[in-house]
């Protein structure tokens, strides 16, 4: 192990702080509530159209923003001030959602823009330093077990929260409105002091040292460029990025459109938040098995096991949800995929990247996964046309949700491509 136990667990707690943005705010309150109360009043479809432009704002912002800054990073300057300074960014934000009334759905959704920026740009550096914590052969386990502490964390604070939601006047609150509005602020409580042992513990070694405000900025651009240039060389990098963009676009459609999915089939917004809430204690654990399991079977094995339990899920999903306890279930064998497919995509990348560029590196791989956006937009596109030739509206829903089964196949056949060209550079994972 490159660094120690202690500092291991400091890394990984930073999975632990910030999951709480993802649970919490961004998958099972702010979507809801921005509809209900900071658009209230407005037809559905508007409310609607406000939220996807601002989260594609927030996404391009992200993307410029992670490539830059990966870079920035590496020519000496400190990846946990970065961390700490996008921690800061999202916390902040986070918190002023308490503050914003009824009916202020700009300000709302600007405020939930940065703390996404805050969110995302500070876990590029955060991934990037698992190559000081760990050693290569050490890295998919680290790795999981981030993704599993992230799991249980974000999963406590939901169950909190929820039960804050169900009863406010015990909580001195008056009303669920009040409620939902002080989960954000706990959650941004959470983030912020659960943050403090990565920023404290983790020692980041430094490789390059650049100096002066020019001198910097213009070596940002030119070892960003020089990075493209690489990946593009490699051939391993490059088909790696692409099988990670497919099957990741898969993952990405399930987290954002499940819901709306089960919806569509007629599943309560109870139910769909009792998922959201299983989902974290199941990928829990599975997350950390998917990281010892790497070690028997080796990382590529173990994403394509991943990608064949979404494929089973998507088709068991298509032909027989039509109970709320029928999605509760699909959710929780999604889980067992979820956290191990992640956790051991962030390893397997930082096994084949230089150490001395990680930060830059990653700041492609935080761009390739903010880019997975084909998938949601290809379920609603062909719901929307299936339904339009004169299928029934629910049976539209599930052949649409079905095209993501594309995704996963096309994405465990380019990573077998990967592997076999890292293979060959004796580079495999």
């Amino acid at each position: 192990m490159k660094g120690t136990w202690r500092a291991v667990i400091a890394w990984s707690m930073y999975d632990w702080a910030n999951s709480v943005f993802a649970t919490t705010v961004m998958v099972a309150f702010f979507p809801v509530f921005f509809k209900s109360f900071w658009s209230h009043g407005v037809d559905s479809t508007l409310s609607t159209a406000r939220l996807g432009i601002g989260n594609t704002v927030a996404g391009i912002a992200i993307a410029v923003l992670s490539l830059f800054f990966g870079a920035f990073a590496d020519t000496g300057r400190d990846k946990k001030k970065l961390l700490g300074i996008f921690m800061l960014i999202g916390v902040a934000s986070t918190g002023l959602l308490y503050f914003i009334k009824q009916g202020e759905w700009l300000p709302a959704l600007a405020v939930f823009a940065f703390a996404n920026i805050g969110f995302s740009c500070s876990c590029l550096f955060y991934d990037s330093l698992l190559v000081d914590v760990a050693e290569k052969k050490n890295m998919d386990f680290v790795s999981s077990l981030g993704f599993a502490l992230g799991y249980l964390g974000g999963g406590l604070l939901l169950y909190a929260n929820m039960l804050m939601l169900k009863n406010p006047a015990a909580y001195g609150l008056h009303d669920a409105a009040g409620a939902v509005r002080a989960s954000f602020l706990s959650s941004a409580v959470w983030w912020l002091v659960f943050s403090l042992p990565i920023l404290t513990v983790v020692k980041y070694r430094r490789f390059a040292h650049v100096t002066g405000a020019k001198a910097i900025v213009a070596d940002s651009f030119v070892r960003l460029r020089h990075t493209a240039k690489k990946i593009v060389q490699r051939k391993e990098l490059l088909l790696f990025l692409t099988a990670y963009w497919l099957y990741f676009d898969g993952v990405n459609t399930f987290i954002r459109m499940a819901t709306d999915f089960a919806l569509s089939v007629g599943v309560s917004p109870k139910a769909s938040l009792i998922a959201i809430l299983a989902v974290q204690f199941v990928a829990l654990p599975s997350s950390i098995a998917f990281g010892y399991l790497a070690k028997w079977f080796g990382p590529r094995r173990m994403i394509i096991a991943g990608n064949i339990i979404y494929l089973v899920v998507i088709g068991l999903g298509v032909f027989i949800l039509t109970k709320p306890a029928h999605f509760i279930i699909l959710a929780c064998m999604t889980a067992l995929a979820q956290g191990g497919v992640q956790a051991l995509s962030r390893s397997y990348f930082a096994k084949l990247v230089p150490q001395d560029e990680a930060a830059e590196y990653f700041g492609f791989y935080n761009v390739v996964g903010r880019f997975a956006i084909v998938g949601p937009a290809m379920v609603g596109i062909i719901a929307w046309a299936v339904h339009g030739s004169g299928t029934e509206s629910i049976q539209a829903s599930r052949i649409g949700m079905a095209s993501t089964s594309l995704l996963f196949l096309l994405g465990c056949l380019v990573l077998v491509a990967a592997d076999h060209a890292a293979a060959k550079t004796g580079e495999a994972p």
